[in-house]
């Protein structure tokens, strides 16, 4: 005997906190942060709505636990590297992991984490500014800005803050050249498109020559 067309078991095999993470993610690679739900994701594992919560405490806990695979997905810093070698990795293997799935970075970008899994990326860039010399006053600053760099220039590189450009618009590049502020208009080819790599390598070279000891 079959069960009620349309309805999804109460429990399915193998069902886990990891899988439900994995499944929320590729939820908010396809669809967007907006389109997540508890009961959404339910079907898509073909569960009954109330067996997620045996793993996750709600929609928020969710929504956490999905940051904490992004922020896991971060390469730990390679032994034996010089303090410039080993934030340069650690920048481009923030990135990166936040670029794997832009429509889901916002949650490491904008929301304050308290598990063990937020404070790893903490203690890699913590640890190699200590094993340089920084006292820990002065790792905690270069920690942060560290952070903001890095937070700052991704914002933008997902659509999350503006870029002060419209690639590819005319219309904007003759806003620019026209607005009769002389060094607007003398740098409006540039200002007018972002080439977020380069953005991302310049400021990612000055923050590096301002950390080394």
């Amino acid at each position: 005997m079959t069960g009620r067309r349309g309805r999804p078991p109460k429990e399915a095999g193998g069902l886990s906190r990891e899988r439900i993470l994995r499944e929320a993610l590729g939820l908010v690679d396809e669809e967007g942060l907006e389109a997540v739900s508890m009961r959404k994701l339910a079907r898509r594992l073909g569960v009954d709505p109330m067996s997620l919560y045996n793993h996750v405490d709600g929609k928020d806990a969710l929504l956490d636990g999905v940051a904490e695979v992004l922020l896991a997905a971060i390469p730990a810093p390679v032994p034996g590297q010089d303090l410039r070698e080993t934030m340069s990795g650690l920048a481009h293997g923030f990135r990166d992991a936040m670029l794997g799935h832009p429509r889901a970075a916002p949650l490491v970008l904008t929301r304050q984490l308290a598990s063990m899994t937020a404070l790893a990326p903490v203690e890699a860039v913590l640890g190699p500014l200590l094993a340089a010399g920084y006292p820990p006053e002065r790792a905690v600053h270069g920690l942060r800005a560290v952070l903001a760099f890095l937070i700052g220039t991704l914002m933008r590189e997902v659509d999350a803050a503006p870029t002060f450009s419209a690639t590819g618009s005319s219309g904007r590049l003759a806003s620019l050249a026209g607005s009769g502020l002389p060094a607007v208009s003398a740098a409006a080819p540039y200002l007018a498109v972002c080439d977020h790599e380069a953005e991302f390598e310049f400021g990612l070279g000055i923050l590096l020559d301002a950390l080394a000891p």
